[in-house]
């Protein structure tokens, strides 16, 4: 299965202002707010996310790719910059995975990055919003 949909919930996300947010907004087109099922993470320094039948969900933003020949290329320069591929003998933090996310109450499957180790005693951002959450903080 394929999908020209991207959904991020973290540093990828437009209110970061991330050097990773200015790449998405060269290849992608932001469609709007959006929302994936699972659990939103505190990690310290940035957010994870892990699909999960809990009912909770996670707040972020579906965009697709603005010209469909550049897909692979964006989605490999993304997997970089997610870790898919470690070095030998090392796990990927993050694996990319389709999911079906609601944007405008319409149902899309977009590509989304989980994380891809163990979360054991971080806390749940409850709201699913992460920059909600930050806010909360300060």
């Amino acid at each position: 299965m394929q999908s020209n949909y991207l959904f991020v919930y973290g540093s990828l996300l437009s209110g970061f202002k991330s050097p990773a947010y200015e790449y998405i907004a060269r290849y992608f087109e932001l469609l709007g707010p959006a929302t994936a099922p699972g659990t939103l993470y505190d990690l310290g320094d940035y957010p994870a996310a892990l699909p999960d039948q809990s009912g909770r969900r996670i707040i972020g933003e579906l965009y697709k790719i603005g010209n469909d020949h550049q897909l692979s290329y964006a989605i490999a320069q993304l997997d970089g910059y997610e870790g898919l591929s470690p070095e030998a003998g090392e796990t990927a933090e993050y694996k990319r995975e389709l999911v079906t996310v609601s944007c405008n109450e319409e149902q899309i499957p977009a590509w989304v990055y989980w994380f891809n180790r163990a979360i054991e005693d971080k806390p749940v951002i409850e709201s699913g919003d992460v920059l909600q959450h930050l806010r909360d903080k300060q």
